[in-house]
């Protein structure tokens, strides 16, 4: 026997003892991988924050999505790196409990379950709101019920349908990209804005360029690329984690960086005076009625509902998945969050659960309010990722020979350097939630060590 068939065979037996158990099942390759990272990032994500950016950058914002990208490999690369070590559900939870310490991975998972409860949350408000504008003969608590009992049903059915959903998802929001892509394109050569296909201004205008705003404008930037690190949570959804959560990690980095710098360079360039935005927070909508007429601008604000639900999708799969991998080891109830449906292979009570928390939050919390406290819990995870990496691999390994003081040491220092810097530049409004947030942890912390007179382990809160 080969020894990929003899791996085959041992994964096909390791699946059935899992799916007899019930466990997740291992049926997401690495393109899934990848389509279940883009959906959670928005590959339009430039579409909300484009007039923002664009103004905050002084028509800069394809260099800005440039140097985000870079910025963000960085952590990227740590996650995929701990995937690697760890290819288990409970992804920053479980790579800093096992790389630093189970109090450390407590914290993370706490500060992360925010963020993951967050997303989802917008998701389903931003669904609502502009459901109800559309057709507002339905109230808005109607339109939120149907959107979050959707998006519930959907991960019930299992990894496979909410693949096939990202799947749908993704494709809309493309065929929205190609469009406006193929107009740019078309009213740049019929003499439109700045009248060229190429041009250095969007990287580099010497009349308004100011290294100061580019640094700015990139912690505002990089808020694009939240939720890739959702990839690890489907650690045990994949066939091969070992290898295609790393690997899908950054793949979903580059492919959204690429996609950000062309539809903002192609933005820019039709539409170059930045200053002529009215409203500044429809600008993107209002390029594309400049290229494509009513049609892209109708297309663009259904696009922004889709974008709204795939969000939702993938982030409550996460959330289900990090609350899982807590119900297992105990920080929170086994019999309720560590249970997984044999035949479905999903966390059904944790999905469930998800559910009725982000109909609830809908229907209690404005957008703007829940919008501020979304990156305080991811960052807090960054960090601490980048962070096992150099535990793990430099100091606990010893592996520092050559490349590996780079990989090991220099990128994820570099990962957290960047990632503290912007974290430090949140608004005082989410810095003071998050805090609350987080001494709620501490808290629940003394309650699970009975005031640290137990030692706290993995599996035994």
């Amino acid at each position: 026997m080969t020894v990929n068939s003899t791996q085959q065979a041992i994964s096909s037996a390791t699946n059935a003892a899992s799916m007899a158990e019930g466990g997740f099942k291992r049926v997401l390759s690495l393109w899934d991988l990848v389509i279940f990272g883009l959906a959670f990032i928005g590959p339009t994500a430039p579409y909300s924050m484009y007039g923002i950016a664009t103004v905050k950058s002084h028509g800069h914002l394809p260099l800005v999505y440039g140097v985000a990208m870079v910025a963000m490999g960085f952590t990227a690369l740590s996650y995929g790196r701990m995937a690697t070590a760890f290819p288990e559900a409970g992804s920053t939870y479980t790579y800093t409990a096992k790389a630093l310490r189970p109090t450390v991975g407590f914290f993370a998972g706490w500060a992360l379950m925010l963020d993951y409860i967050l997303i989802p949350m917008l998701s389903v408000i931003f669904v609502g709101l502009t459901a109800n504008k559309v057709w507002p003969e339905a109230p808005y608590w109607v339109w939120a019920l149907i959107a979050a009992a959707g998006i519930t049903a959907i991960n019930l059915g299992g990894i496979r349908v909410t693949s096939r959903a990202n799947y749908l998802t993704n494709a809309i929001m493309v065929t929205s990209l190609v469009w406006f892509i193929a107009l740019a394109i078309r009213a740049l050569h019929a003499g439109a804005g700045e009248g060229v296909l190429f041009s250095t201004k969007p990287f580099f205008n010497p009349q308004t360029f100011a290294f100061g705003d580019i640094v700015n404008t990139t912690s505002l930037a990089v808020l694009s690329f939240i939720g890739f690190d959702g990839i690890s949570t489907l650690a045990e959804d994949a066939k091969d984690p070992r290898r295609d959560i790393a690997r899908a990690t950054v793949l979903v980095c580059l492919v959204a960086g690429a996609l950000f710098v062309i539809e903002s360079y192609l933005a820019q360039m039709v539409w170059p005076d930045y200053t002529t935005f009215s409203p500044v927070e429809t600008a993107f909508m209002d390029i594309g009625r400049l290229v494509g007429g009513p049609a892209l601008f109708f297309f663009f604000s259904f696009v922004l509902v889709v974008a709204g639900i795939a969000s939702a999708i993938t982030g409550q799969a996460g959330a289900s998945r990090l609350l899982c991998g807590l119900g297992r080891d105990r920080v929170l109830p086994y019999r309720i969050f560590g249970y997984v449906h044999p035949r479905l292979g999903t966390p059904v009570y944790s999905v469930l659960l998800m559910g009725g928390v982000h109909l609830a939050g809908a229907l209690i919390l404005k957008y703007t309010e829940a919008a501020e406290l979304v990156n305080f819990g991811a960052f807090i995870g960054f960090m601490l990722v980048n962070l096992c990496v150099v535990r793990h691999y430099w100091l606990r390994l010893g592996l520092r020979q050559g490349r590996q003081s780079v990989t090991n040491l220099l990128l994820p220092i570099s990962g957290f350097a960047i990632c503290f810097y912007i974290w430090l530049h949140l608004s005082p409004f989410a810095l003071k939630l998050g805090a609350i947030w987080m001494a709620l942890g501490f808290i629940y912390l003394l309650f699970l060590t009975r005031g640290f007179t137990r030692k706290a382990e993995m599996g035994k809160w």
